[in-house]
């Protein structure tokens, strides 16, 4: 292990390291900022470079571009729980928002290259274990992303039906085979709440209110499309904890909302909002000014409506009286900014004594995603932060331990993405971070920082792992199913039609 000086704060840990290189036992810790702006020369070290990403998502595909990029013939063996790539791109982008998707292109440029291994359908840690994985690598990237969804943890949520995680839901209608048997019941009634005011939440609003006509031009799933055209929801709040000013929206998203046909949007109290929005940053007037005009569709010619809802934080969901183990509204606890300055985008909140119930035929829970350890970190020494749902790190992605106080780094253990950060931002941002652990692994290799011992990795493991049990799934097998989906999609006059179980994925194969 590296030992690292506490002078400097790594991410996600209380403590402190150093930005500066140190010894101890031999060992060196190296800066943590180095840039890669040229391509390391494996002759300084001997022989090639091997690693293994964890994750075909864009965390992984991006570190894995930037490590190829960055350190001549690095070899990457991406492995991936499912048989299909590109994981959040495929399974959680809105499916009205292809031009989002379009990074798929340059991560099927970084797929092409004969020195990457897509390895699909097989689970690290339960059909091949983590520690084989540490034996024939140089490097180990975990970049799995958050697989669960976080709970409010009140009465009603666990016992009652028509209540759906925003994970869940957007992981049914994109095709999630974790999720294809979801089956949401959107007839239960015409008002619907979805807790929670980010993108993802307002995607789940979009999904509700839009004419059925603009998804079915889509690669929604044909099953979510029968069912959503069956919907009976005619009123969707948004509803959140905080205030217009701190929420967690972008301007993107609420524009699309207040641009749908037939639907009209339920003005924001001006009180919330400041009187003068030009006294706010750019953004935050350019979003203020949005809410303040609200929808281009009049009340009168509305078929569904929309509103947010502010300063209210769930305290129940509760039984419907007519339908007994179903909700029928939910009730919440009326918040108050408790700061001088209400519009400040950090403002803190108070609870009131108040209370607020809301009818609610259906609900979706939209509060963040987290991630989970993987079987076998610990066996390696690889903490977990269930607190947090991340990998501690020092920022740039190497994995770092606290033993007795002292901070230390495992050699070649990085991660990236979801699983470094925590479950915030947008691709662009997981690029940028996934693009700072490649940077950190570069000059780590260039360096001769320590690494794992290095091997043939796949080649060698393949002999591991159990063939009756586990078919594993290729790049070129990855493209069978790709035109199987297109294929589908072409009947339908869309551009695929996702496969949603893996049996299905691989007798696309056969």
């Amino acid at each position: 292990m590296r030992a690292l000086s506490l002078a400097r704060r790594p991410v996600f840990q209380s403590v402190q390291c150093s930005g500066r290189g140190t010894r101890n036992g031999g060992l060196i810790a190296h800066p943590t900022q180095t840039p890669c702006r040229q391509k390391h020369n494996v002759a300084s070290t001997g022989r090639s470079f091997r690693m293994a990403v964890l994750g075909s998502g864009p965390a992984g595909f991006y570190t894995a571009y930037k490590v190829m990029s960055s350190i001549n013939n690095a070899v990457v063996d991406m492995y991936e729980q499912l048989p299909v790539p590109f994981g959040l791109v495929r399974f959680g982008v809105a499916p009205d928002h292809p031009d989002v998707k379009n990074c798929q292109d340059k991560f099927t440029e970084v797929a092409s290259s004969p020195n990457f291994n897509f390895i699909g359908n097989i689970d690290i840690g339960t059909d091949l274990r983590l520690a084989s994985l540490r034996a024939h690598y140089d490097a180990i990237v975990f970049a799995y992303g958050a697989s669960k969804d976080r709970k409010l943890k009140i009465p009603g949520e666990e016992n009652l039906k028509c209540i759906y995680s925003a994970r869940a839901f957007v992981g049914w209608y994109n095709g999630l085979p974790e999720y294809a048997d979801l089956a949401p019941n959107l007839e239960a009634g015409e008002e619907a709440i979805v807790i929670g005011q980010g993108n993802v939440a307002l995607d789940i609003a979009r999904t509700l209110l839009c004419d059925i006509g603009r998804l079915r031009k889509t690669d929604m799933t044909e099953q979510a499309i029968a069912t959503v055209s069956k919907s009976r929801i005619k009123r969707v709040r948004v509803v959140g904890r905080r205030g217009p000013m701190q929420a967690a929206f972008t301007i993107k998203e609420v524009r699309e909302l207040m641009k749908l046909p037939n639907v009209t949007f339920d003005p924001i109290a001006p009180s919330l909002m400041p009187s003068d929005p030009k006294v706010l940053p750019r953004t935050a007037r350019r979003l203020t000014e949005l809410l303040q005009k609200g929808s281009t569709t009049p009340d009168a010619d509305a078929l569904r409506k929309w509103s947010l809802d502010f300063f209210l934080s769930p305290s129940s969901f509760d039984a419907s009286l007519s339908k007994p183990g179903t909700i029928g509204s939910m009730t919440f606890i009326k918040n108050q900014i408790a700061d001088s300055d209400p519009f400040s985008s950090s403002a803190r909140i108070s609870a009131t004594d108040e209370r607020l119930t809301l009818p609610a035929d259906v609900a979706f829970r939209s509060i963040g995603y987290r991630a989970e350890p993987i079987i076998g970190m610990q066996e390696v020494g690889i903490p977990f932060d269930a607190q947090r749902g991340v990998i501690p790190n020092d920022g740039q992605g190497r994995i770092i331990t606290n033993a007795e106080g002292e901070i230390s780094t495992l050699p070649g253990m990085y991660c990236s993405g979801w699983v470094k950060r925590g479950p915030t931002g947008v691709i662009a941002s997981t690029m940028e971070d996934a693009f700072s652990t490649a940077e950190a692994i570069a000059a780590d290799w260039e360096t001769k920082a320590p690494f794992l011992s290095g091997g043939d990795g796949w080649e060698a493991l393949k002999r591991e792992v159990k063939t009756d049990k586990v078919r594993t799934v290729s790049w070129s097998d990855w493209k069978r199913i790709d035109a199987a989906e297109k294929k589908r999609g072409a009947i339908r006059e869309k551009e695929r039609e996702k496969l949603t179980s893996v049996g299905d994925m691989l007798k696309a194969l056969d």
